[in-house]
């Protein structure tokens, strides 16, 4: 029974989320464009949106660094260009404690005024209600790892390294041929985090995360905007003023 579960949860189940992701993304993106938005609500409350927003996009960016660091980097690559085991750990619960207290603090504000506000609170769905939830789960298990492992190395217990577990497994997912028991040696810590993971993935396409995917990266990239004066024209002669609405 063990072993059934264990197959379902680490070498079906990611697949059934990455086919969700995908499909929910274009489904979403067909029939629901004019949805396709993060609904803003920054009319309603700005205070404690320009505190809560951005402590909570800098920290999920550093999560997402140390995930994609974590996750795709072998062990054997680290070693290679002479970053020590150690070394590594250190700076990896350094910046994992800092992004996930960022995280929490941010989305915690975020969360706050969304039910404390009225209209914002009658703004969120219920798709976004459950999303907060389990993005809240998410980042509490996430951080609790990081914790934990903190509280071993003080306490001189050899802690669990993911990247002999964890890593190896979602790295197994790209070759099609998971490796279940790498994710079954994890600590349940980490296991219970990659759950709550996969079904934020499941969620994302909808919900008002999917505003992701639409990220304004051409803005970046565009032409400069050229202003002119209404007084004088390109060649700097003098344009005659055009009046404006009068009621007389």
């Amino acid at each position: 029974m063990t072993a059934t579960l264990d197959l379902m949860l680490w070498a079906v189940l990611p697949y059934v989320v990455l086919t969700v992701l995908i499909g929910g993304t274009i489904w979403r993106y067909r029939y629901d464009r004019f949805g396709w938005t993060t609904r803003s609500s920054q009319l309603y409350e700005s205070r404690l949106l320009r505190v809560g927003s951005p402590i909570f996009h800098f920290g999920l960016l550093l999560v997402i660094v140390g995930h994609v660091v974590g996750l795709l980097v072998p062990e054997s690559w680290t070693r290679a260009v002479g970053v020590a085991d150690a070394s590594y750990h250190v700076v990896a619960l350094v910046l994992g404690g800092v992004a996930g207290v960022a995280t929490l603090a941010g989305i915690g504000l975020l969360v706050w005024r969304r039910r404390t506000t009225g209209p914002v609170f009658s703004a969120t769905t219920r798709n976004d209600k459950l999303m907060y939830l389990v993005l809240v789960g998410a980042i509490v298990a996430g951080l609790a790892t990081t914790l934990l492992a903190a509280v071993d190395g003080l306490r001189g217990v050899e802690e669990a390294d993911y990247r002999q577990t964890v890593s190896v497994w979602f790295r197994s997912l790209f070759a099609a041929h998971p490796d279940v028991a790498a994710m079954t040696a994890a600590p349940v810590a980490y296991r219970l985090h990659a759950i709550i993971g996969l079904a934020l993935l499941a969620l994302f396409p909808f919900t008002r995360l999917v505003h992701a995917f639409s990220a304004p990266v051409g803005y970046l990239f565009r032409p400069y905007i050229v202003y002119r004066t209404r007084g004088r024209d390109v060649a700097g002669s003098a344009r005659a003023q055009r009046r404006g609405w009068s009621p007389n």
